[in-house]
């Protein structure tokens, strides 16, 4: 199985910046797809940002602009950069992955379906 726990959450100010982690383990497949979701009480999860192995990305309207999700070389380890942070960016954030291949970043949408894997979450907090 594929082991993911994330890195990083914590408070910010708003404008601010933060950088989440997730460290990926026993991943030995190829082809798989690396998302980035989010869910704040009384809410839905959603989904904000994809990367695939070719390095292709999406990501929601929501962030689009403000985030960035990127791989390390090596494949162990997501990042997502978070600037001009805004308090509805509050909420706890959540990696996941998949064996999708290229289909993750091809849809329009965030299909949760398609990731298979999850961690366990970190909170981001941004304060007005």
């Amino acid at each position: 199985q594929v082991d993911l726990m994330e890195f990083g959450g914590g408070s910010v100010q708003s404008g601010g910046s933060l950088n989440l982690s997730c460290s990926v383990s026993g991943y030995t497949w190829s082809g798989y797809c690396f998302g980035w979701f989010r869910q704040a009480p009384g809410k839905e999860r959603e989904g904000i940002a994809a990367i695939a192995t070719d390095g292709r990305t999406k990501y929601a309207d929501s962030v689009k602009g403000r985030f960035t999700l990127s791989r390390d070389k090596d494949g162990n380890t997501l990042h997502l950069q978070m600037n001009s942070v805004d308090p509805e960016d509050t909420a706890k954030y959540f990696c996941a992955a998949g064996h999708g291949g290229t289909w993750c970043v091809i849809r329009s949408d965030f299909l949760e379906s398609l990731y298979r894997y999850w961690g366990q979450g970190t909170q981001v907090t941004v304060s007005s």
